[in-house]
């Protein structure tokens, strides 16, 4: 064997040592359980017994024909997605502009804002159910605003902006971070010459800052997008679908379908058609932030 092969040999170890836990831990949990769900959407499987019949487009149909709740979900999730994105990120680049400045302790204000992200989900749902419910009537008594007194959880509009909030306050610090690096990449050189050039902040943001900033900006618009478009554990913790599954994301929609409903094979037939959805969002949303990236 010669030394040549011996060192290709040694790279493709190091290959499988370090990428097959991952791959495998990829293939068993994620793309098995994937191909299986893909069966079982052309079923009536009840997710307990062993025996069930194939119905070929059946759920398919009967999703996009008669269940109207699941398209309520749907709607409400993307509605909530988009909100999660704008806020978030917003919040997200205002924080990252701010302390990307050389200001007193900037290190330890970028900690305290990506702390919320540290905290798990069904955490963050139950404490913020109890800021809502108790500290905000309070507050709205002190300060005589109407808005902080409203009935939370009891309609619609109320717990879709209370899912909002909590979102985008458990998000924003994420996209902070991320926002962060991508300023501290940003050449000094070409603000400092647009700066002699006589260009104001504003115009520096917007004609240098931001092109230079689009790799940043897909990445964080797609982690919003996905992770909003996915909500689960905020949802059930927060709001609980109430009032009536008026607030319920679509994620829990098929948990209520797959598990509390025993109809396994109808809600694998939701949950790819939410697939597709997440998919196609995403894809276009890439696309769309990619093609107006600078190259420099």
């Amino acid at each position: 064997m010669t030394a040549k092969t011996q060192k290709k040999l040694r790279n493709v170890m190091n290959y499988v040592m370090f990428m097959g836990p991952a791959v495998l831990l990829f293939v068993v949990i994620g793309l098995i359980p994937f191909f299986y769900e893909i069966g079982y959407s052309f079923t009536n499987w009840d997710g307990i017994h062993a025996d069930y019949d194939i119905v070929g487009l059946k759920n398919y149909i009967d999703v996009f024909t008669n269940d109207t709740k699941y398209w309520h979900a749907m709607w409400f999730t993307i509605k909530f997605a988009v909100c999660v994105l704008i806020f978030s990120n917003l919040l997200g680049f205002v924080w990252a502009y701010g302390l990307s400045k050389k200001i007193p302790f900037r290190n330890v204000m970028r900690a305290g804002f990506y702390i919320p992200r540290i905290v798990g989900g069904v955490i963050l749902g139950f404490l913020w159910r109890f800021i809502i419910t108790e500290l905000f009537p309070v507050i709205g008594d002190v300060t005589g605003i109407g808005w902080f007194s409203q009935k939370w959880f009891q309609t619609e509009q109320s717990s879709f902006w209370a899912m909002v909030i909590v979102m985008t306050w458990s998000m924003a610090g994420y996209m902070m971070i991320i926002y962060v690096a991508g300023l501290t990449s940003i050449s000094n050189d070409y603000i400092e010459a647009a700066t002699i050039d006589g260009a104001s902040s504003a115009c520096v943001l917007r004609h240098i800052i931001l092109p230079l900033l689009m790799p940043s900006i897909t990445q964080c618009l797609f982690l919003s997008v996905v992770n909003s478009l996915k909500v689960y554990d905020l949802n059930i913790s927060l709001t609980n679908g109430n009032p009536f599954r008026l607030s319920e994301a679509v994620t829990m929609n098929v948990y209520q379908t797959a598990f509390s409903s025993n109809q396994m094979g109808y809600g694998s037939a939701k949950a790819l058609i939410l697939v597709l959805v997440i998919a196609g969002i995403s894809l276009v949303q890439v696309a769309i932030t990619s093609s107006k990236e600078v190259e420099l």
